[in-house]
């Protein structure tokens, strides 16, 4: 298994690549998000000597933890990304997750914990490989009614008007729409697009960010016509506005 460790701090950087590699893990380090992307995606285009989880530092020079996330994510969709930041608060760690990163951990930081949440990670990546994919393929640009999202840009378009998408709303879009047609409820929604982050959040953020969707791409949000509601279940995507 192979990590990359983005970290400025040269001494906690070398300690941390230390330990990991004591556990029997290949580990790259990079001091900066320009090397750390690039380091990323000649491992991703290599095809087979990929970068199987990523440990993020947000404060760096020149480029944010978080500006490295969304490039990752749009490199690979499903690489693990750990934060570990001196950064405490709520809101950094939300905007993390919209970022795209998978767990959240403060410094200081107990090392056990550090290397049992890599190796749960690791495991779940695991797992989502040898699931089969979803049976409908996604092209890049994926119309529905006066909707056409795209998937590279992270944004969609509704009539003429053009509007930007977090990782997570994407990411939950996206889900829906390989499940065209199917009822969805709130508990497999949470573990399927949430993954890891499940733990601190509840089935009430489904219903926030389908509110927040719906805003986005219905034409009456207080009448969805694309993501309806299915009383006592969950939800479903219809890409075909139904008959008033």
């Amino acid at each position: 298994m192979k990590l990359l460790i983005v970290e400025d701090e040269i001494t906690l950087a070398q300690g941390l690549k230390f330990n990991f590699e004591q556990e029997g893990y290949t580990v790259q380090t990079a001091e900066d998000g320009p090397t750390a992307i690039n380091y990323f995606r000649e491992c991703y285009e290599a095809g087979n000597d990929n970068v199987d989880l990523v440990v993020l530092d947000l404060m760096l020079p020149g480029m944010s933890g978080y500006e490295i996330a969304k490039e990752i994510r749009r490199i690979d969709e499903v690489v693990p990304i750990l934060v570990l930041s001196a950064r405490e608060l709520s809101e950094d760690k939300a905007y993390a997750f919209d970022c795209g990163t998978d767990q959240y951990m403060t410094k200081p930081f107990a090392l056990p914990e550090l290397l049992s949440r890599v190796k749960n990670l690791l495991k779940r990546k695991s797992i989502v490989q040898s699931m089969p994919a979803p049976t409908k393929k996604i092209p890049t640009l994926y119309h529905f009614g006066n909707v056409t999202v795209d998937f590279e840009s992270f944004e969609i378009e509704v009539g003429q008007e053009r509007k930007s998408l977090t990782n997570l709303e994407l990411r939950l879009l996206k889900y829906f729409i390989e499940h065209e047609g199917m009822v969805l409820t709130r508990t497999q929604i949470l573990e399927d697009v949430w993954g890891e982050q499940s733990a601190f959040v509840t089935t009430r953020t489904i219903d926030n960010f389908v509110l927040r969707l719906r805003k986005l791409i219905e034409n009456n949000p207080a009448e969805p016509a694309y993501i309806v509601s299915v009383r006592g279940a969950g939800y479903r995507f219809m890409p075909e506005e139904s008959p008033g």
